[in-house]
This record gives structure tokens, sequence and C-alpha cells, in this order.
């Protein structure tokens, strides 16, 4: 009896020794921290209570390795979760939050909201969400690729980017590919051969092609193609450049309406953009007059919003990033950065568009010259390359491997950073070019293809050419780069003090953003304010004053603090503005097309005047 009790209990214990353990249940504690008053410096830590060893955690952060316990750069205020599985594959889940303390990450934490909202419309995949493809990324082994955190990399077609292209693609086909048949006429306007100088309007086509120039090529230029190569690789050049031609009919709209429907005061200034076509367009064609003027003014409080972030904050930001990279010892003077800066700004936009224009007629054939020449000189020291990138181009265009995306994410990618670029069907330019001379909306329309040409096919593909001539797009290379970062290490790759080349161009590039911002965001803001001005002071300089003193204000901020999610919001505001604009432009462009082909007969006919 007492051997059969005894192999009973051995056969008990040696049942619970295998499979015990397997039943145990776990539980987890989540130990937050907020280490300062910096946003996005939270991190969490995973404690676990029982169950069996090896752990895995599945972080909602796809940048967090399964391996690890610990998530960093957590942002305040927003919930999180963890789901942790061990080695009998129990798993248990938790959500947390690093509470918020200070002003700047409660600031932070709506904005982050916000933008998260908001990306969740213009950035929705409508394909992927009707099943019309996998926007899953598989290997060459037809395996599905894993982020860090054990979650499928997904690539995306986001909506604005879609009705961004459809818009371009739109307006090529209905002028009659007027990118092409209008480069010419171009040319000769910007030279200035059918300027008559009493035409009304304050700048001429030179410096109103040099000042939505201005506000287009920035550090995206530099900062957006080298983010777009490491993650699309070569061929998403190819696509940059087909969007960049095609941008430009959405531009040759947005001036050619800039024009036509601006309002000159009795002092001779313009006021001109798509707060005022967009209110005829929507006003004029069955929406009815309030509709029109709601989306008016929507529209204003977008490019005002648009010019205090992306316009702004990011341009102070980024450039006193870079020099900060460069010279560490002034890390501690962002607010006496902020302050030099907003006075060089203050000096040139206190002399409105004008001011603006002469400075940036000067300031973007320099920069141009000054970048785009030293990219060509790298580029020229590995001509031996040539043949090389151009098969990584192509062959990258219509083959991309799987881990890219495919042809599709390829294609996106090139498309995206084109679009985000040149800001082409945005509306934004079409303040600039109202304030135009001429009689002739067409004219305008036809120097505004320029822009894209400029700003895309030429710049951004200096910038990737710079890259794939010097390598710095692969993995090897560009591991733990980001934006500018890539572009600086390109540049001295060849010559060391090349970076101060890049320097002076990103303070330029960045400067000239400012001031041409600074101009569309006054313009809209006196769209919203400037009667109330007008009524109670007898002018709009007040509402302009006081947008100009907000806005240097803003330049201190941007140099001295974390931007974090504010200049995502920008950013979404400003994409935001072509949901309206291109709409209003399909309904608009009958009229253009009549115009176009009327201007073309004049032409034609020698009834425009050729002044010299």
């Amino acid at each position: 009896m007492k051997f059969k009790l005894s192999i009973i209990f051995l056969f008990l214990f040696l049942v619970h020794s295998l499979y015990g353990n397997g039943t145990e249940s776990f539980s987890i504690d989540i130990l937050t921290y907020n280490q300062s008053a910096n946003i996005k410096d939270g991190y969490a830590v995973a404690s676990i209570n029982g169950g069996n060893a090896p752990f895995k955690y599945f972080w909602d952060i796809a940048s967090v390795d399964t391996l690890t316990n610990q998530a960093n750069e957590l942002i305040e205020g927003v919930t999180y979760n963890v789901t942790i599985t061990d080695a009998t594959n129990k798993s248990v889940s938790a959500t947390f939050k690093i509470e918020a303390q200070t002003a700047n990450e409660h600031i932070n934490t709506i904005f982050y909201k916000t933008v998260d909202f908001t990306s969740s419309i213009l950035l929705m995949d409508v394909f992927a969400a009707l099943n019309l493809y996998d926007p899953v990324i598989y290997d060459e082994f037809n395996n599905p690729l894993l982020n860090p955190n054990g979650s499928k990399k997904k690539m995306s077609i986001p909506f604005i980017v879609v009705w961004l292209i459809f818009g371009a693609i739109f307006f090529t086909i209905k002028m009659r590919f007027i990118n092409f048949r209008g480069f010419k006429h171009a040319i000769q306007l910007i030279l200035g051969k059918y300027d008559n100088p009493k035409d009304e309007g304050q700048i001429s086509h030179f410096q109103a092609l040099s000042t939505a120039l201005s506000a287009t090529v920035g550090l995206g230029n530099i900062a957006g193609v080298a983010i777009a190569i490491s993650l699309g690789g070569p061929g998403a050049v190819f696509w940059l450049i087909i969007a960049g031609i095609l941008g430009m009919a959405s531009k040759f709209m947005e001036a050619t309406l800039g024009v036509k429907y601006r309002q000159i005061d009795k002092n001779g200034e313009v006021s001109g953009g798509p707060m005022y076509y967009l209110q005829y367009a929507f006003g004029k064609t069955g929406f009815g007059k309030k509709t029109g003027k709601v989306i008016a003014i929507f529209f204003a409080i977008l490019t005002v919003g648009g010019s205090f972030g992306g316009g702004n904050m990011f341009q102070a930001n980024q450039t006193f990033a870079q020099f900060k990279f460069m010279f560490p010892e002034l890390s501690h003077y962002g607010v006496l950065a902020g302050c030099i800066l907003a006075v060089l700004v203050g000096i040139v936009i206190i002399g409105g568009i004008n001011s603006i224009a002469k400075v940036t007629s000067k300031i973007v054939p320099l920069m141009a010259i000054i970048y785009v020449g030293a990219a060509l000189f790298i580029i020229s020291l590995n001509l031996d390359k040539t043949l090389f990138v151009f098969n990584e181009i192509i062959d990258g265009a219509f083959n991309a491997p799987a881990l890219k995306g495919g042809f599709v994410g390829v294609l996106i990618m090139g498309f995206r950073r084109a679009a985000f670029s040149n800001e082409a069907g945005v509306g934004s330019a079409a303040i600039a070019h109202s304030a135009v001379k001429t009689k002739e909306p067409v004219s305008e329309g036809i120097v505004a293809l320029l822009e894209p040409f400029i700003d895309t096919v030429v710049i951004c593909t200096i910038t990737a050419m710079l890259l794939l001539f010097t390598g710095y797009y692969t993995p090897e290379l560009t591991e733990g780069l980001q934006g500018t970062e890539i572009t600086s290490k390109a540049f001295t790759s060849v010559i060391s003090w090349f970076n101060i080349v890049l320097l002076i161009s990103i303070f330029l590039f960045a400067y000239s953003t400012l001031i041409s911002w600074s101009y569309y965001g006054q313009k809209a803001f006196n769209f919203l304010f400037g009667n109330y001005s007008m009524k109670m002071f007898g002018s709009t300089k007040v509402s302009t004053n006081i947008y100009n003193t907000i806005f240097l204000l803003f330049i201190i901020v941007g140099t001295s603090s974390g931007l974090g999610a504010v200049i995502d919001f920008s950013d979404m505001m400003i994409l935001t503005m072509a949901l309206p604009n291109i709409t209003g432009m399909i309904l608009l462009s009958p009229i253009v097309k009549k115009e176009l082909t009327i201007y073309f007969q004049k032409l034609k006919n020698n009834k425009i005047i050729k002044y010299k």
C-alpha cells in the first residue's frame, strides 16, 4: 500500500513539475516616469509577477522591440498599451500613460490627439479599407516583414496624396498639357518681355515667382528627399519627377484664379488667393453664398495655422538644430538665436509684399546657385557611377523590391514627397501670385507652373542624385541618421568643409520660407479680421501689425523649445488646405480653360504686347 501511495505521489510530483508552472497565473505592473519638463521624454517599465520566462513584450509602439520590458520616448498624456506573453503562451495586457505635468506637455497632448484624428481622415488608406490591395509588405519569400514590436510592416496610399494626384492629372488633361506647351512662354514672361509697368498690381512676374518659390523651396528639399529615398529606394526619384511635372498644372490653376478673383483697394494694395476664388467657386455653382463664405473662412484659418507652424516654427527650429549640430556650444542660446532671426525677418516683412519680393528675388537665385552648384560639384566627382545610378532609378521605379512596398509603395513614396514639397494643389502660392502686375490672369498661371519644375524636378532631383552618387541611401551608410543628417553626410563625404555650404543653404531656405509664409498668413489673417480693423481704426494696418508681432514671437518659440505635435498639427492644416482648394479649382476649371484658349489666341495674333 505504501509502495502504491509512493508511486502515486511521485507521479503527481512529476506532473506538477512538468505542467504545474504552465498553469501559474501572472500579472504585470507598469511603472511610468516623466523625466523632465521636455515633451516626449517619458518612459515606462513593465514589471512581471509570476508567469514563466522567457517573456515577449508587444508594445503598441512599432519601434520598441519585443524582447525589452521598457519603452522610451513616450508622449505625455497619451494612452499606450502593452501585451505580454510567457513561455506557455499565456498573455496579459495593460494600458498606461505618462501623466503630463507642464503646460508644454499638456499643449503637446492636445495637439497630438488632434493630429491623430485629422491624420485618420487625411492619411486614410481608402484602397486598403475597401480591400482593393494588401498593404502588408512581404520579403522575397512572401513572408510578411515585421516591425521591432512584432506588428506587420504596412505601406499606405494616403487619401490626401491621392486627391492631390487626381487634381494634378485632371488639370493636366483639362488644360491640354499646359505643363509642356506653356513652358517656353513662361520663360519669356519671367524675363520681363511682356511686363507692362502700368498694369495693376504690386510686383513683377519674376518677383511673384521668387516669393512663391521661397515658400516651397525649403528644408523639405533637403531632409524630405533623403527620407523618401531611404524608405522608398532610388525608384522613388522617378515618380518624384513625374509628380513634379503633373503638379505644374495645379500651380497654373491656382495662380490664374488668384489673379482673376483678386481685390485691389484704393491704395493699390492687392489681396488674393483661394479665400477669394473659393467664395466664388462654391457661392456661384449651386452651393450658395453662405457655403462659399464658410469654406473661404475655413481655408483662411488653415493658412494662418500653417504659417505659424510649418511656415515658421519648424523652419526656425530646424535651422537652429543644424547650428547646434555643427556648434554644440550654441545649444543653450535658443532664445537669443530666435531673437536674431526674428529681427532679420521683421526687417523684411514690415515693408509688405514689395519688400518681401525684393528680398526673395535675390535670395532664391542665390540659394539655388549655392546649393545646386555644390551638389553638382560633388556629383561631378562621381560621374563614373552615372550608368549605375540611372539603372537603379529605372529598375527601382518599376521593379521595386518587396521590402520597399513594391511598385505601388515606391510610386506613392515619390508622389508623396513631391506633393509635400512643392505644395501644388494646396493653394498657398496663389496668394503671392495674385499681387503680380498684369491684366492677364493666365499669364501669371503660366509663370507659376515653373514652381514645381524648379522645386521638385530640379532641386529635389539634384538632392536625390547627390545621395545616389555618394551612396548615402543604403542602410549601411544611413543607419541612425535622419533627414538633413543624411544629406549633410553626403556633402562631407567628398569635402569635409562642405557642411558649411549646407548650413548656409539651410539658413537661406528657412529664412526665405519664413518671410514668404508670413505674407500668406498675414493676408489670411486680414481676410478674417481686416474688416474689423478697418471699421475700428480706418485701416488694416492694425490687424497686419498684430499678425506680424505674433509671427515674430513664434520664431523665438521655434528656436527655444521642442515642437512635437504642434508642428504635425500645422502640417495637417497645410495639407487640409488641398481639400477645398482642389474642389474649388475643379468647379472653376471650365472658366480657366476658356480664358486659356482666349489668351493663346491673343498671343498668336500678337495682341499680347511685347515690351522687350
